[in-house]
């Protein structure tokens, strides 16, 4: 099958008036200098892995908040962040409607009996 002339013109860089684009980067790719830039990035992490542990050390002698917040910062460039779920019950309906929560016992309610009602079994909840 012989090229077109359209398809020359193409290949040599131009585009023709009337002419259709090309299929372009795919969705999701990325650009050479962004993957230069990365490659760069990860170069230099991976040469000062011992001296960004040293400085950690150093942030968290003065102040361990300040280390810690370095590293939830840092840690985003490692593990992508997780995206929010919603759970649902049937047609959509909130599941979370009838949970309660117990901390600790009640300052209002007395405690109640260890023993039973017949006055000789220990309870299994106490």
């Amino acid at each position: 099958m012989e090229n077109s002339e359209s398809d020359k013109v193409w290949r040599q860089g131009y585009f023709e008036k009337g002419g259709k684009a090309g299929p372009g980067r795919p969705k999701g790719s990325l650009s050479r200098s962004t993957k230069e830039l990365r490659q760069a990035y990860q170069n230099l992490v991976d040469n000062n892995i011992d001296n960004m542990t040293e400085w950690l050390e150093q942030i968290a002698n003065e102040s361990p908040e300040k280390a810690m917040d370095m590293m939830l910062k840092l840690s985003e460039y490692v593990m992508p962040k997780m995206s929010r779920q919603e759970i649902t019950g049937k047609d959509g309906e909130n599941i979370l409607t009838n949970i309660q929560f117990t901390f600790g016992p009640d300052v209002n309610q007395q405690d109640p009996p260890i023993i039973d009602e017949t006055g000789d079994t220990p309870r299994i909840d106490s």
